[in-house]
């Protein structure tokens, strides 16, 4: 699997558990450690862990795909999956503006996704 459709399945596994505002930035360019980061942001930590756990259960059980490591699902307020390719990062909205990835990023190109995957 491409890092880019990685990243495009873990945008659409968090938006299934309603996730918002889901970004995914293409950081080659900029980045050594991954190829493209994928944003969220959830209402509560509930939906932040649930948003999470959709993510990695949706690709073990469908691309038997396993992370390289998961942090911060206990405390449900910012979650990172790590795929080496691909880092999902899924925050309660607050903890997201407080640590704003989306400004330290902003030289990243964004992928498109189409309007039926945006919310």
């Amino acid at each position: 699997m491409q890092s880019k459709e990685r990243a495009l399945i873990c945008a659409r596994q968090v938006q299934e558990k309603k996730a918002f505002n889901v970004r995914i930035l293409d950081v080659r360019k900029l980045s050594s450690l991954t190829d493209f980061i994928v944003i969220a942001s959830g209402n509560s930590d509930r939906q932040v862990q649930a948003a999470a756990e959709s993510v990695h259960l949706g690709l073990k059980k469908e691309h038997n795909t396993r992370p390289l490591g998961i942090e911060g699902m206990n405390e449900g307020r910012w979650v990172l999956i790590d795929y080496g390719d691909v880092m999902v990062h899924i925050f309660h909205e607050p903890t997201r503006a407080f640590y704003d990835l989306d400004g330290l990023w902003s030289d990243a190109q964004e992928v498109e996704l189409l309007d039926t995957e945006k919310q």
